[in-house]
């Protein structure tokens, strides 16, 4: 069966069309009492993208506040508790569940960066997110010197999760018994043996994940700012497209600690 020129044209439109639909990024309104903040979602984080839009649509965070405000740093909210009103001890708070770390190299914590809230490394290795708390960056400007120790810190963050990836696999439980029984018995000796087998293991498997950042990151850190501290360790999932001036503005807020004064609720609709 043959298809005609001009049906094989249309066709093609039709599919760049359709491709062009699925690259786009879904878009959404912060509003505030301090003005409105245009987001866009990445779909390179897929789980938290469909989270996020799941609960906009089930209007989740309409009433929410930003509950914790620091300022040079970040403002964070998306805690359901915080639509009671005069309500305490914020930040615990989301709808059962949390979402697997997609925590990814192209990402950073530039101004305007929207990542997931999580808890810390001790109580959850794996760095699973919130199910619904958000932070936006607002950061300061950093230069070449910071940008070079944050490299530093997020590898040997890298590395320790390698190793605790390592020894938890089910094929190196001989290393991992190895190693329980040296730091049982003290055994320097037996540890530094054990170390010089698995060393090399681990620094192939470094050198494939190895994190450092690319020129350009480095241009937009220098540039506008953020919090290069925190990447490679929190999901980055979005953007602040339009009214960056607003995180600043919220980040300005007279508090006590770090809670606004007065609450500055949002309400985050759809776009497109």
């Amino acid at each position: 069966m043959r298809i005609s020129g001009q049906l094989t044209v249309l066709i093609l439109l039709l599919s760049l069309t359709l491709q062009a639909q699925d690259e786009s990024r879904p878009r959404l309104k912060i509003e505030t009492s301090e003005g409105y903040m245009i987001i866009e979602l990445y779909n390179e984080t897929p789980q938290h993208r469909d989270n996020f839009l799941k609960l906009a649509k089930e209007g989740f965070y309409n009433g929410t506040i930003f509950h914790r405000v620091i300022q040079d740093f970040m403002i964070q909210g998306g805690d359901p508790n915080s639509k009671t009103e005069g309500a305490t001890n914020l930040g615990n708070g989301g709808p059962g569940y949390t979402i697997e770390a997609e925590i990814r190299t192209d990402f950073i914590h530039k101004k305007g960066a929207l990542s997931a809230a999580r808890q810390g490394d001790q109580t959850n290795p794996e760095r699973k997110s919130s199910g619904s708390q958000f932070y936006i960056v607002q950061g300061k400007v950093a230069d070449e010197n910071m940008l070079q120790q944050m490299e530093m810190r997020a590898n040997q963050a890298l590395m320790q999760q390698i190793q605790r990836a390592f020894f938890m696999a089910p094929e190196n439980i001989e290393y991992l018994a190895r190693l329980k029984k040296a730091q049982e018995e003290k055994d320097q000796v037996a540890l530094q043996s054990l170390s010089e087998d698995v060393q090399p293991m681990l620094e192939a498997r470094m050198d494939e994940k190895k994190f450092s950042y690319s020129d350009e990151q480095k241009g937009v850190y220098q540039d506008i700012g953020g919090t290069p501290f925190l990447d490679q360790q929190y999901t980055v999932f979005g953007e602040v497209v339009d009214g960056m001036d607003v995180i600043d503005k919220i980040a300005a807020v007279k508090k006590e600690g770090e809670r606004p004064v007065t609450d500055v609720k949002m309400t985050v609709t759809l776009l497109d």
